[in-house]
């Protein structure tokens, strides 16, 4: 079996068993052609059904001098489902990644933006400009909702419900979520649709698309990263930040007022409520800093 072929195999049955996104197959392939790349570099005639665990311990080893530990963790995730593909269609009996340790990571707290800050990007918004109204509701939906910018960019007009005030969230594994609608979302969007993409031209694969760009098709991923980092530098702030900094934001300031974290799982679309207890740790910080700024005997000395 030739690598070419197992990895196309892999990820059709990705994309069609577990409806997986473009960009995280893209993922997978990327890390695969690694190490297609690596057996090829030095002379490893092993195929997908006799590759050893030698040989993929070595690869680990090669990823550890360009890769972050969380980036080998993930290479690492990805070749064990590879293989378990493999067995599970009988292609091979044993798994060759199975004694392979993940690499050990300092505990990773994202970065947060305050409503100051947030408020500070809004206001930075050029409603003049042509695609003024879809940035704010971009930006309000990325802090509102805590979508993901997957999760935004194929967002769709029938998973908005303006009349019971939810929107229908497809996410990751297409798993399904609903999340409130704010005040505030629903009068960004209602700009939008009123100031702007009423106006549209709009290819007619992409009608029932919520946030297009000037041509009336899909905004990229890309955009949204160019809209929120244009913001992020006219509003003075210093902090690398993405679209998905709204999304931490949107859970960490739910905590910080209250939320309990099952509620703020479900909200995200966590799968499992470790992935969302990073969020109470970045509460605990905050609570320390108004402890130390405001209590009498809190002081640092």
């Amino acid at each position: 079996m030739r690598w070419e072929i197992a990895i196309q195999d892999f990820l059709h049955y990705l994309r069609i068993e577990r409806g997986l996104a473009e960009h995280t197959l893209n993922s997978y392939r990327l890390d695969l052609l690694a190490l297609e790349r690596f057996l090829e570099h030095y002379k490893i005639p092993e195929t997908p059904i006799d590759c050893s665990p030698e040989t993929l311990q070595a690869f680990i080893y090669e990823s550890a001098k360009e890769l972050k530990p969380s980036s080998q963790s993930r290479r690492l995730s990805g070749l064990k489902s590879f293989f378990d593909y493999l067995i599970f269609e009988n292609y091979r009996k044993t798994h060759p990644t199975l004694l392979i340790e993940s690499p050990k990571q300092g505990r990773y707290l994202p970065t947060v933006l305050s409503l100051a800050e947030i408020d500070a990007m809004i206001a930075q918004i050029d409603l003049g400009h042509p695609q003024g109204y879809r940035n704010h509701a971009i930006i309000e939906m990325l802090y509102g909702c805590g979508l993901r910018v997957s999760e935004l960019v194929e967002l769709q007009l029938s998973q908005l419900f303006f009349e019971e005030k939810l929107v229908r969230v497809q996410g990751k594994g297409n798993k399904q979520r609903l999340v409130p609608l704010g005040k505030i979302c629903q009068q960004t969007l209602h700009s939008y649709f009123e100031n702007t993409r009423i106006q549209q031209k709009i290819a007619a694969e992409y009608s029932d698309t919520v946030f297009l760009n000037r041509n009336g098709k899909q905004l990229t991923r890309a955009m949204i990263f160019t809209v929120v980092r244009d913001l992020a530098q006219k509003a003075g702030i210093q902090k690398k930040i993405s679209p998905h900094t709204f999304r931490h934001s949107f859970a960490t300031h739910l905590i910080e007022n209250g939320a309990d974290l099952p509620s703020v799982q479900m909200l995200l679309g966590h799968e499992s409520i470790t992935t969302t207890e990073v969020y109470t740790h970045l509460s605990t910080q905050h609570l320390q800093q108004v402890m130390l700024a405001h209590h009498p005997h809190g002081k640092l000395t």
